[in-house]
């Protein structure tokens, strides 16, 4: 694969720094914005020139720029510190570092083991305390509603995709973002009620959605909340 090529570009009134990528998987020419900015994807042996692809859809990509440019804007400033301060629950809670056989929530504060924390990181311990109490909430909630939607799920993979909150895999693997734990209470049982629904409709038809309202009636609210909000969800530079 050729590596990217940084180039400008005049689009509707804006200058817009793009990238230029060739892709032996691609199967036509396509453009991806992101937070990282504005890349054209191409077929190996595509002859169309990236200018007139970016030209043909240069509305569409100025607002997909606009959206991530104010997203990027957004991104929380993380210190790994003693004393700095993380949501858990979509509340705010305080990193506290002391000598204790092993890490926990208490009340308003994360409580490092020193000892871990000496072995690896103030950050690596965090996540690590982050995914535990996610796989036992996740496991929790997901029994209980499993049991309300008479669904059966086979296990639960604690995962970290950078936008991709919750997944239901065919043979009934639940795969969750242990970043909801940062999240509101009620939004993380909406990502978990909307991947157990996926197991009695495996498609976002009608019937699932009216699935999801049974045992969320406001799940409008929530999934606009990730959709607003997901930024806060941001645990280090590695997410992005």
């Amino acid at each position: 694969m050729a590596k990217s090529q940084r180039r400008k570009i005049d689009l509707l009134g804006d200058t817009v720094e793009y990238d230029v990528r060739r892709s032996a998987d691609a199967t036509k020419p396509r453009i991806d914005v992101d937070i990282h900015g504005v890349t054209v994807v191409l077929p190996e042996t595509e002859a169309t020139s990236p200018t007139k692809i970016l030209q043909e859809n240069a509305a569409w990509v100025i607002e997909k720029k606009r959206k991530y440019d104010t997203y990027r804007e957004q991104i929380p400033e993380r210190s790994f510190d003693k004393g700095a301060v993380f949501p858990y629950l979509g509340e705010p809670h305080e990193i506290v570092v002391e000598r204790r056989p092993s890490s926990s929530v208490v009340d308003d504060t994360f409580r490092l083991a020193e000892h871990h924390v000496e072995e690896t990181s103030v950050k690596r311990a965090l996540e690590t305390l982050y995914r535990r109490k996610a796989r036992e909430r996740f496991e929790r909630r997901a029994d209980h509603f499993a049991a309300t939607m008479n669904v059966d799920y086979e296990q639960i993979e604690i995962r970290n995709q950078r936008t991709k909150w919750g997944s239901c895999s065919s043979t009934g693997t639940l795969g969750l973002n242990w970043r909801l734990m940062m999240a509101p209470p009620d939004v993380l049982d909406y990502v978990v009620i909307h991947e157990l629904a996926h197991l009695r409709e495996p498609n976002h038809t009608d019937a699932f959605w009216s699935l999801v309202a049974e045992h969320d009636p406001d799940y409008e609210g929530h999934a606009q909340w990730l959709d607003e909000h997901s930024v806060q969800l941001i645990f280090s530079e590695d997410d992005l």
